[in-house]
């Protein structure tokens, strides 16, 4: 694992969000994607819990995982790339008391933004079936502990609400105004079911930080381009299985190719150099020159 980048500086969210809207957020499942989103020029990423936790466990985003766990993957994560990063801290694992510990640890680890949402446990995925949600007033003070223990305020809070399934759009965009009104710095309506929906919510929001995720292949939200989402309002968007759905169907042609006793096509995979490179082979090396 490389520490290089534990205690890097990083650019704070405010700042690039500012510069970079709509900012692009693909996901890191673990830490040498993280590498490669950095390499490939991206200005920030997010760490989501749909992609984490099949990595971790081969299982669905469905609350069998909480902050402990996920908070030593997370260590590893950003510990490979000194971009900022957005942590999904899920329901904030409990109540006000555990919101207040998530914050306070992800701040240590040196995280850039996190969101944490309002749904009743046991929380799922947000492009699934049957969520619930909890009283906004429960989710208004977890946004006031959240923002009362942020000693850093270029420590970015996102409020995501997962109330148009089970609520409607009307008392989503309430609970939306309301996690502003408590401390959040943006809003993040989750799945959003149509381009209606989109644009509704994008005025509602005009000129706050504003955020939607797409899941290419399956999800409730309508694609659209970056450029189209940030005409309408939107800063942030979030691509939680663009990186994984296809990392997934690589993992699956190399093992087929392998069991059908095929070489490794070379115009489909990065040489030795490359990955050596990719992980940072030259450094170590240097230490291990310098120092043994």
């Amino acid at each position: 694992m490389s520490m290089k980048a534990i205690n890097v500086k990083r650019p704070s969210w405010k700042e690039t969000l500012k510069e970079n809207a709509p900012l692009l957020l693909p996901v890191a499942h673990d830490a040498l994607t993280a590498r490669l989103i950095e390499i490939a020029g991206f200005k920030a990423f997010q760490v989501g819990g749909f992609a984490m936790v099949a990595s971790m466990h081969a299982v669905p985003d469905v609350d069998l995982e909480h902050f402990g766990e996920k908070s030593n993957r997370v260590y590893d994560i950003i510990g490979a790339s000194s971009l900022p990063v957005m942590i999904d801290a899920d329901d904030g694992y409990g109540d006000v008391k555990n919101v207040t510990r998530t914050v306070l640890e992800y701040l240590r680890m040196g995280v850039s933004a996190l969101f944490i949402e309002d749904q009743q446990p046991p929380k799922k995925c947000g492009h699934m079936s049957g969520k619930k949600v909890i009283p906004p007033e429960e989710m208004v003070n977890k946004i006031k502990a959240a923002d009362s223990v942020r000693n850093d305020k270029d420590f970015f809070i996102l409020a995501r609400t997962d109330a148009i399934a089970p609520e409607g759009l009307d008392k989503a965009l309430e609970r939306a105004e309301k996690y502003l009104k408590a401390g959040a710095d943006g809003v993040y309506l989750e799945g959003v079911e149509n381009e209606k929906q989109i644009k509704k919510i994008g005025e509602t929001f005009k000129g706050v930080p504003l955020a939607t995720s797409v899941l290419e292949r399956g999800g409730e939200t309508p694609w659209l381009s970056p450029k189209e989402f940030g005409e309408l309002g939107y800063s942030m968007i979030l691509y939680p299985t663009t990186v994984l759905f296809q990392y997934t169907y690589a993992v699956q042609k190399a093992l087929g190719n392998l069991l059908k006793e095929k070489p490794m096509p070379k115009d489909s995979s990065v040489t030795m150099k490359e990955f050596e490179k990719i992980v940072d082979m030259q450094y170590w090396a240097k230490i291990e020159k310098e120092f043994s």
